[in-house]
């Protein structure tokens, strides 16, 4: 029998689940996503709309009459709401909520013997001094809840920075943790089924700016030893967590090649788009495996690739049109938002080897290529 599927959340995210949901129409009958903006990515590619908060209870139960499973592309829905639904929700509201308030995250992965950095609640300012005072500078201080590309994030580097990183998060639940000073961001896109099988992508390399991910390389240029390491906690993290679907595990690895987690994400991620060509089944199809417990795809990397953001220039905030130098190898996707705001995610691209004879320099130096044709016009 053929599902409706229900996802919180229309972004660019829920816009290639639904992509790959209609291509697996003989398991999908219908896709409806709840979004507070209209006409958003994934409604512009078939997938019915309910205009609403991510929270709005009402909204949810709407979308929950019309859905068999729900899933979702962002984690800042209602795990109260959620969690009195007769629908099937995967990954489950609890797995949810454990992820999405970052101290019980961290408490989690610490109790169930994953490695991350020190880390504290913190309930007031003079809480702060003294938790600095055993973690040392810098530290980041962290919004537990709703924070994401590093936003709800504040780094100390000295302590005349402390009073303004405390009121910076105005009341917010907050936490702090040790910084890692690492050799390299990387992260692990992780499957689980609702009957417990796991699978998992090749390691990847991630390079941000300003907190944002700008440039994802598959494979990551590690050892061996770090590849088999990092996976090896990708897969305890996901039989601990126990939630069906796709996750986006982000690590640090420092200057010993001892591997940290840093967050992790209970969705498809952005570090994972690259799969939209360079294995034989991209995340957005695993996770609908994932959820309905069909067999998972292969992960296999089929052509090393590299992917890059394309975000909003500075400065400008309005209608525009993108103007992209054709090449290739390489694979366009923009998420029809009609509005360019400074670092806003409008789309992304994969450099892909498709002789398989390149190194990846070569990809790089195309991706710069590209990345520096890019234009964001204004509309008149």
């Amino acid at each position: 029998m053929t599902k409706r599927l229900g996802i919180i959340g229309g972004g660019q995210l829920g816009m290639m689940i639904t992509e790959a949901a209609k291509n697996l129409s003989e398991c999908i009958s219908e896709i409806t996503v709840l979004d507070p903006t209209e006409n958003c990515p994934a409604a512009q590619v078939g997938a019915k709309q309910i205009v609403g908060d991510f929270k709005d209870e009402l909204a949810i139960l709407k979308l929950a009459e019309q859905s068999d499973i729900i899933t979702y592309e962002i984690e800042s829905g209602n795990t109260d709401v959620l969690s009195k639904l007769k629908a099937k929700i995967e990954p489950s509201p609890s797995t949810l909520g454990i992820i999405q308030d970052k101290f019980s995250q961290k408490t989690f992965l610490s109790e169930n013997e994953l490695p991350v950095s020190q880390f504290y609640e913190i309930t007031s300012l003079g809480d702060l001094y003294e938790k600095i005072k055993e973690l040392g500078l810098p530290v980041l201080l962290k919004s537990r809840r709703d924070a994401y590309d590093g936003r709800g994030n504040f780094k100390i580097t000295s302590s005349d920075e402390i009073e303004n990183a405390y009121q910076h998060f105005d009341g917010k639940s907050l936490m702090v943790e040790k910084f890692v000073n690492f050799k390299m961001e990387v992260s692990v896109i992780a499957a689980r089924n609702t009957k417990g099988d796991i699978t998992t992508y090749p390691l990847v390399e991630n390079i941000h700016e300003n907190n944002i991910l700008k440039m994802t390389i598959a494979p990551a240029r590690v050892s061996d030893n770090v590849i088999s390491n990092a996976g090896n906690i990708a897969k305890k993290t996901m039989e601990v967590l126990k939630g069906a679907g796709v996750f986006g595990i982000e690590m640090f690895i420092d200057q010993d090649d001892n591997i940290i987690i840093n967050e992790i994400a209970p969705r498809v991620h952005n570090s994972g788009h690259h799969t939209l060509q360079s294995c034989k089944t991209s995340q957005f199809e695993q996770h609908i495996r994932a959820i309905l417990g069909l067999e998972l795809g292969s992960t296999d990397l089929v052509h090393k690739t590299v992917m890059c953001n394309i975000l909003g220039p500075d400065g400008f905030e309005g209608k525009y049109k993108p103007v992209v130098l054709e090449k290739g190898g390489v694979y366009l996707k923009m998420y029809g938002k009609s509005v360019s705001k400074p670092q806003r995610k409008l789309g992304h691209f994969n450099v892909v080897d498709l002789s398989d004879s390149k190194d990846v320099s070569e990809l790089l130096k195309t991706a710069d290529e590209i990345k520096n044709s890019i234009l964001i016009n204004p509309l008149d």
